[in-house]
């Protein structure tokens, strides 16, 4: 069993005890099928096995690219293309049962021509991005059936509400914008409502599914909300640089972390001063705690484009790395 300290750096490393409680914590809230596991946070089949042997069975993707690495990986019991794509005759041929999110005719016709067999209409809940208005969903929804693919169900995205911290306030917007997605349910038909996100896997109990992924690994903006999950990722860096001036450098920057949320954090004791391309600048409380070679420790601030700056990520359990689970759902 290898050590940490033999990690190459910059790594991504996540705590296993951490990572186990997570979806502990999310089990005994959204079990099974009440829960469309998000593979774009993690990037993972290893980590989505580990899922699906916990019984989600069923899950969500951002990019035909993921599509495609699940069913090769034996993980397409029922894949859900979350977003919407020109570029879905590449999944008509799987070996999974493949469904993508269609917004308009031009996506519809994609699904069509490409032997999609079945859609979720994707309707506009709030979040301006994605989406279509319930009378357009009707429309897209009986040419669908026209063409002979199963129209499943809806979905709607409240991503503006993932961040409100009052958890009263958020259930009542997410109720506002529910009761859209419901109202197009009703008049659309299918099995499924599918929406939510980690941010508001408890307070969305209007969807018969959640797509939620952060919630295995977390980052430090989730971290602010009142959620039961802790931070199991982080990314390993080697001190390569001290200054007199009160500063020390490490060997993890922008093209290791995910910088759109913000810089990532350090437990230190310090503080972080700034990212740059290869380097992050940390100001420890007593400079004299630390030399070169010395290991950081830095949480990035969102998880999804820092996996995907990676090739693999380590289990570690204290200062043991217990197994390495490849990021083997790359691009697009």
């Amino acid at each position: 069993m290898a050590e940490v300290s033999s990690l190459p750096t910059p790594s991504l490393v996540v705590d296993v005890e951490a990572f186990d409680a997570n979806c502990a914590a999310m089990d005994s809230v959204r079990p099974g099928r009440d829960l469309r596991p998000h593979v774009k946070a993690f990037k993972s089949t290893a980590l989505a096995r580990r899922l699906h042997d916990a019984g989600h069975t069923a899950f969500c993707a951002a990019t035909p690219r993921e599509i495609e690495g699940m069913a090769a990986a034996g993980l397409g019991d029922d894949l859900l293309l979350a977003n919407e794509s020109l570029d879905v005759a590449r999944l008509g041929s799987l070996d999974a049962n493949v469904t993508v999110a269609v917004d308009s005719e031009s996506i519809l016709d994609a699904a069509i021509a490409g032997g999609v067999p079945s859609v979720l209409i994707d309707i506009d809940v709030g979040l301006p991005r994605c989406g279509c208005d319930i009378e357009t969903g009707e429309r897209l929804a009986e040419r669908a059936r026209a063409a002979g693919l199963s129209v499943r169900g809806v979905m709607g995205y409240e991503g503006h509400l993932m961040m409100v911290s009052d958890r009263n306030e958020q259930a009542e917007k997410v109720a506002l914008a529910m009761a859209t997605l419901l109202d197009a349910h009703e008049r659309i038909g299918g099995d499924i409502v599918s929406g939510g996100g980690t941010g508001t896997f408890d307070t969305n109990t209007w969807c018969t599914e959640i797509q939620a992924g952060s919630y295995t690994l977390m980052d430090t903006q989730y971290s602010t909300l009142d959620l039961p999950f802790r931070q199991a990722l982080g990314v390993l860096a080697t001190v390569i640089s001290t200054s007199p001036k009160g500063w020390i450098v490490a060997n993890a920057g922008l093209k290791s972390l995910g910088m759109d949320h913000g810089d990532p954090t350090w437990a230190g004791p310090g503080k972080v001063l700034y990212c740059s391309d290869e380097h992050v600048t940390l100001i420890p409380d007593d400079l004299g705690d630390w030399t070169v070679g010395d290991r950081v420790l830095l949480h990035p601030a969102h998880v999804d484009p820092t996996v995907a700056k990676h090739e693999r990520m380590w289990l570690v359990s204290g200062d043991d790395v217990i197994d390495e689970w490849p990021i083997d759902l790359p691009h697009w």
